[in-house]
């Protein structure tokens, strides 16, 4: 963990681009209260494929107007550099210079995956492009992306990411911390020393989580799913439960060096304050 406690933590909010008016007002009062956490950033989601560009775009270019920090995902699957060229040049425009850059997943029903394959191309691209207008995150997997051959083959492929040009690093959420200390040793093997802040996702619904979790390869421990599970619709006790897991994992987590915590908020305030608020942050 030597490499990460050189840097200052650095805290920050996840939202998804609201598809209603109703969603879109919820989102509003959400980011008026995290705003009073003085957050590093927040940034927005990018649908597969592409799917919600225009209200990301919307998203951001608000959060920006309010005088907030905003850092749109920008993934490649499914893009052409001439759409990604006029993307980013619309968010220069618009005073953004913070990214997420990732590779995505193809839509369903899509076949063809566009002109990149993977995610150190986009940051590759955007370097090339744009040089140094925009400070780019990436992502990294503590656990391994789900569609890698390899714990070897999944390090090779973050750390061409990291030298195409990334500046740092958001993980995928996990609940183990010992797989992000892990995780952070293989990379100083590979000397990468640039921030790599965890990923956070507060327990608030069983059944979403778990979706969430099966899809993104990221594990749920067996005595964590055996608690949740025997919860039931015990909503109240499910959150209680969860609270306790995540703060404990929060503070083990930054008490050890870690750079920080990103949030994936759900577009909702109430857990992540309450979390924040147990750190003593």
């Amino acid at each position: 963990m030597e490499s990460q406690k050189k840097f200052a933590p650095t805290f920050s909010f996840e939202f998804f681009p609201p598809q209603t008016p109703e969603g879109i007002e919820k989102l509003r009062a959400t980011r008026k209260q995290l705003a009073q956490l003085n957050p590093k950033f927040f940034s927005v989601t990018f649908g597969a494929g592409g799917s919600t560009r225009d209200r990301t775009l919307e998203t951001v270019l608000e959060i920006q107007a309010e005088g907030y920090v905003a850092a749109p995902h920008l993934s490649c699957i499914g893009a052409t550099s001439e759409n990604i060229r006029d993307m980013l040049q619309k968010y220069r425009d618009g005073g953004i210079r913070h990214v997420v850059a990732l590779r995505g997943d193809l839509p369903s029903g899509m076949a063809q995956g566009g002109e990149f394959r993977y995610a150190n191309e986009l940051v590759a691209f955007i370097r090339e492009e744009f040089d140094d207008a925009f400070h780019i995150d990436v992502a990294s997997y503590p656990e391994y992306h789900p569609q890698s051959n390899s714990a070897q083959e999944d390090l090779l492929n973050f750390k061409r990411k990291v030298e195409a040009g990334a500046d740092s690093v958001i993980t995928q959420y996990f609940y183990n911390a010992d797989a992000y200390f892990s995780f952070i040793d293989a990379c100083e093997a590979m000397d990468i020393r640039i921030p790599i802040v965890p990923g956070i996702m507060p327990i608030n619904k069983f059944s979403q989580l778990a979706r969430f979790s099966d899809a993104c390869g990221a594990e749920i421990p067996r005595w964590i799913r055996k608690k949740l599970e025997g919860y039931g619709d015990d909503s109240a006790s499910i959150r209680a439960f969860g609270l306790d897991i995540v703060t404990n994992l929060c503070d083990r987590l930054l008490n050890a060096g870690a750079p920080g915590l990103h949030f994936y908020t759900l577009n909702s305030a109430g857990p992540t304050t309450t979390i924040w608020q147990r750190l003593g942050l």
